[in-house]
């Protein structure tokens, strides 16, 4: 319970910052253009508000409905669907009286002020806590691979040299990432029996980890023992016991856990044969592990030197460059994430707000805190780009065709095109979190 109430705290406060900040995105350039706002709420005010009051022309409050926020500029034709305003004559302070450019940078606003925010807090924690990094030999037994990776040439154990000429330390990214996000052209290895080898892979190579689920591709690797076993999973009905040393499956052998999951992953019989020592005793035991290959262990480490950072800090001219280029390779790589998205697959991946909950951490941890919120603050402005009408970049869109062809949208087609977006985006709203509910029942 307590984990719980922490990475709720966690995520409540980050996403009312990041709704406070993006719309005091289109606040600002609003009220630069002389153009009212009427409301500005933290959270939707269904019925009612937990507080409200009003100052000068706005009522700044805060609702009970925690899915967002919104800022309510006189004038425009937004999710409060205010239809009898709309019918008056236009006025001078109102949102259609302004100039095609105004609007536009008005509904920018919201965005820019997300990217904004990345940036900075991607530059205060580069100056605060800098960037850990590993050397090839900071990961002592090499990497555990996945049978995609063993196609091209990689073998268990191997330990990163470079990729794409890049020498492994000066990567600003877990070597998964640019698998799956980025472009690999090759990367060097250096094998467990210390031959060196440049290895080709094709462009595709994110896409045949993602269909083949062998996500992550390449896991460091740690020796590892018992800890405990699930009564009623595969492993406790078979009689594997908490003091057990498995040190085979199949007759593979098992020194490292990547060995354990690369087994039970790969295997081609339904059961698996694991071969354990108790009490100085080899004894088999036949276990049918679950459809995604678990049969219900708990395991430790037992040499927790298995991997090691190195600690990079950034003076203060260094970490501005640092938070622009982080902030652009983070837009860059959520972007190449829309390839797995738009897939059979990948639609049962996408999470609501259970699964943003479950990124933070079960302790409060202000740097994970500041990067969640970054990334998240980079998540909301590229999807408010979306070209739906009830989002920033619908609106972004029949402002630009105004500019293009000089035609300003009727206000029927506005209305009509804003109940269509309201609607896709509260299906895709309820087919998230539907997904985190199915999880939470079925996985």
């Amino acid at each position: 319970m307590l984990v719980f109430l922490i990475k709720g705290a966690q995520l409540l406060l980050s996403l009312s910052i990041l709704v406070v900040l993006h719309e005091l995105g289109h606040f600002i350039p609003a009220k630069i253009f002389k153009t009212r706002v009427e409301k500005f709420y933290l959270f939707f005010d269904v019925k009612f508000s937990l507080f409200k009051k009003k100052i000068g022309e706005t009522v700044y409050g805060i609702g009970w409905l925690p899915l967002g926020g919104y800022v309510k500029i006189a004038g425009m034709i937004d999710e409060s669907m205010d239809t009898e305003q709309m019918a008056k004559e236009p006025q001078p302070w109102e949102f259609r009286s302004k100039p095609a450019w105004q609007r536009l940078i008005i509904m920018l606003g919201g965005v820019f002020m997300n990217f904004l925010l990345a940036v900075v807090l991607f530059m205060i924690m580069l100056m605060v806590w800098g960037t850990n990094y590993t050397t090839k030999d900071d990961v002592k037994y090499g990497y555990g691979i996945t049978k995609t990776l063993e196609k091209y040439g990689f073998r268990q154990g191997d330990k990163i040299i470079s990729v794409n000429n890049e020498p492994i330390e000066t990567l600003t990214v877990d070597i998964n990432k640019y698998l799956m996000f980025r472009t690999v052209d090759n990367v060097k290895v250096e094998h467990v029996d210390g031959s060196v080898e440049s290895i080709k892979l094709p462009e595709d190579i994110g896409t045949q980890l993602f269909e083949a689920g062998d996500l992550p591709g390449l896991t460091p690797r740690y020796p590892f023992k018992l800890d405990s076993v699930v009564a009623d999973m595969p492993a406790g009905k078979s009689g594997l016991k908490a003091n057990d040393k498995i040190v085979a499956i199949n007759g593979l052998p098992v020194n490292y856990f990547s060995d354990f999951a690369y087994i039970l992953k790969n295997k081609t019989e339904k059961n698996a044969v694991l071969e354990v020592e108790r009490d100085n005793k080899k004894l088999e035991l036949t276990i049918t592990p679950t459809e995604d290959n678990k049969i219900g262990i708990v395991t430790t480490q037992t040499d927790l030197e298995y991997l090691k950072y190195n600690n990079r800090s950034y003076s203060f001219s260094e970490s501005i460059t640092g938070g622009f280029s982080q902030t652009y390779w983070e837009i860059k790589d959520y972007l190449a994430q829309f390839k797995y998205i738009f897939t059979k697959k990948g639609a049962t991946q996408i999470g609501g707000f259970a699964a943003i909950g479950k990124m933070f951490p079960p302790v409060w941890n202000w740097q994970a805190f500041w990067y969640l919120t970054a990334f998240l603050s980079i998540m909301l402005g590229v999807l408010n780009l979306l070209p739906i009408p009830a989002l920033d970049g619908g609106h972004v869109i029949f402002l630009l065709y105004e500019m293009v062809s000089g035609r300003k949208p009727g206000d029927k087609f506005m209305e009509y095109a804003q109940m269509v977006g309201f609607f896709i985006l509260i299906g895709l709203v309820l087919f998230a979190n539907g997904n985190d509910i199915y999880k939470a029942i079925f996985e």
